[in-house]
């Protein structure tokens, strides 16, 4: 019988468990706004990003860009973003925000803020801004391995 490997940290699950719990309890809460599951964040980023084509907003997210099109293409017909052709690209296009989707924006944040304060409760300022700092580096740590393996 072979040796049954151990994890050595278990940071990730954490995490991941973490991000699973936030998106499910968003989720629920869009459902009201029509946005179905995972839209949100595809929806904010393009708020914060008017002009953005589909391969940026594809790493941003670090998901394929088979995902982004299905997210982005059902948000379009739920009237919440506007594709472009890209004027100096004519293969590519832009993505852009509508009305409906600029005020349902803070909404989400709003909501994304409160998700922040429940997971962060009873930790000091500076401790969120350890917090802060060590998951970005993480982030960085893995973003060129995805960009590796997504090749």
């Amino acid at each position: 019988m072979s040796k049954i490997e151990k994890l050595t940290n278990d940071i990730l699950r954490e995490i991941g468990s973490l991000s699973r719990a936030i998106h499910s309890i968003s989720d629920i809460k869009y459902k009201e706004l029509k946005l179905q599951k995972g839209q949100f964040t595809f929806l904010t980023r393009i708020c914060e990003n008017p002009g953005i084509n589909f391969v940026d907003l594809s790493n941003m997210l670090k998901v394929d860009k088979t995902t982004t099109t299905k997210a982005v293409q059902k948000l379009i017909e739920a009237g919440y973003v506007d594709k472009r052709q890209d004027e100096t690209d004519k293969r590519g296009y832009k993505l852009f925000p509508t009305e409906k989707s600029l005020k349902v924006y803070n909404l989400i944040i709003e909501e994304e803020n409160k998700n922040i304060e429940v997971c962060l409760e009873g930790f000091t300022k500076e401790e969120k801004i350890v917090i802060n700092k060590l998951v970005k580096r993480m982030s960085k740590n893995i973003e060129e391995d995805w960009k590796n393996k997504k090749r």
